[in-house]
């Protein structure tokens, strides 16, 4: 995956530890980049991406996650 911003500021993926620039980025050899890997504490958490949604369904059942699979799947209540 290639996603590169502005002239120099380019978004890659690690591949075997190897980081590769898109094809059509030229760096000369022996040029001193900046690497900078995101701490993953400042990415948001799971609650946090999905906060919008949280609470949206109002009339499900109380023993809906004991029993999923009897409301998804017809099988007996636990």
């Amino acid at each position: 995956m290639y996603s590169c911003e502005g002239i120099m500021t380019c978004r890659v993926k690690v591949a075997n530890g190897i980081v590769r620039l898109p094809p059509d980025v030229k760096v000369p050899d022996g040029t001193e980049v900046q690497v900078t890997i995101p701490d993953s504490q400042t990415q948001p958490s799971f609650a946090e991406r999905y906060a919008s949604y949280i609470g949206m369904a109002q009339d499900l059942p109380a023993d809906l996650a004991s029993n999923l699979d009897h409301y998804v799947h017809g099988h007996r209540k636990k």
